[in-house]
């Protein structure tokens, strides 16, 4: 009978030890410790939400600020290899054969000489549809021209207008021997180049004046550089156009680039300064725990409890308090995107799919990290000195 009685005592042990004594145990140690499982929590949610803002920001920053710094005006450069001119024949198959989506604008430039009938004075003949696009930061007293076949009007530099004492919707002629165009100002141009000096009009109407049919001087485009584009785009057209000269417009492209990776870096920094002070955060309060539970530790191992068993319950304490605090840290996180968004580029940030995995991922890792040592701490309870009080 006695040793019926023995033997049945480790069966009970390990039954009470496992299963839902298990989680009965987990929650029931949340529970009486709410203060300090508060101060975990907090910790991991302030990680959480830190690590997602700053990865949807990273993951949309590339279209953000690509879409931000074209407002520096094109960013890419295809002019003639030799001579001064090249047939504007070849501008709209460079277009066609681009990647969907790659060009947002693109325009055609041509200049020349022509006279007023005050002076002589710089024609430049554009695509008037695209041109806002590519120069967004051109200041317009009036209005854009919106249309390419709009031969009535056109658009003066600042300083052409003051020359020719000309105002919003005045007139000025084209001269040459008996031929006459007139043309109604449609708006006053500000560049701060040579644009200040210069009377735009519309390509086909340069191309005639200037007696140039289907010749272009260069052309300008607007090309997506979120993912370094630019580069890719310009060697490829050197490839099947090696009489051209095709390049980037290194003062806009390059400064993407710079800033992006400028403003990456800043971030990561941020996100992992942060990490490293919630998981010695989270490693301070564990390890306090661990010392209110040394006698209840003592007591399971006392049971029967293995170094495993004991591993598994501070783990999965953790784990819970972390999986809450990425839930919170998410949502706190997407809200403080929004608001770095409208600040930095007035526009929303889009939560892109692998921010939840990441933020998951790095919170569970700080987690687990910050309780290494107070596990080791737990698994050297000794319980003989504890439950005698040593």
């Amino acid at each position: 009978m006695a040793i019926d009685s023995a033997l049945a005592r480790p069966a009970a042990r390990k039954s009470a030890l496992g299963g839902s004594m298990f989680w009965l145990l987990v929650l029931r140690a949340l529970r009486l410790r709410l203060q300090r499982v508060a101060v975990v929590f907090a910790a991991l949610t302030v990680g959480a939400a830190i690590v997602t803002a700053m990865a949807s920001v990273y993951f949309d920053i590339n279209a953000k600020m690509s879409q931000e710094l074209r407002t520096f005006g094109a960013n890419f450069y295809l002019g003639p290899g030799h001579g001064d001119s090249l047939p504007a024949s070849i501008l709209q198959p460079v277009i066609d054969g681009a990647p969907p989506g790659l060009i947002n604008a693109a325009s055609p430039y041509l200049y020349g000489m022509a006279r007023t009938e005050l002076q002589k004075v710089v024609l430049m003949g554009v695509w008037f549809d695209s041109l806002q696009q590519l120069v967004p930061y051109w200041q317009v007293k009036g209005d854009w021209i919106g249309v390419n076949f709009d031969d009535r009007h056109a658009m003066i530099g600042i300083k052409l207008a003051d020359i020719l004492h000309v105002k919003l919707g005045d007139t000025v002629t084209l001269v040459e021997g008996n031929k006459r165009k007139s043309l109604q100002i449609k708006g006053i141009v500000e560049a701060g180049d040579a644009t200040d000096n210069m009377l735009i009009l519309n390509l086909d109407l340069a191309q005639e004046w200037l007696h140039q049919p289907g010749a272009i001087s260069d052309a300008m485009f607007s090309v997506n550089n979120d993912l370094g584009q630019v580069d890719v785009f310009a060697r490829r057209l050197q490839r099947q156009h090696p009489e051209l000269d095709v390049r980037p417009i290194l003062k806009v492209s390059a400064s993407e680039g710079q800033v992006l990776d400028k403003i990456k870096g800043l971030m990561g920094l941020v996100s992992a300064v942060i990490l490293i002070l919630s998981s010695l955060c989270v490693n301070t309060t564990l390890m306090a725990i661990v010392g209110e539970r040394s006698r209840e530790f003592a007591l399971q191992k006392a049971l029967g409890a293995s170094a495993r068993d004991i591993t598994l319950q501070m783990l999965a304490e953790t784990g819970i308090i972390a999986l809450a605090a990425v839930i919170c840290g998410v949502v706190i996180g997407f809200v403080l995107a929004q608001i770095l968004g409208h600040a930095v580029f007035n526009a929303s940030i889009a939560l892109r799919a692998p921010v939840f995995p990441l933020t998951l991922v790095l919170s569970l890792l700080v987690a687990a990290v910050a309780a290494i040592v107070p596990v080791r701490r737990a698994l050297h309870v000794v319980p003989a000195l504890v439950l005698k009080g040593e």
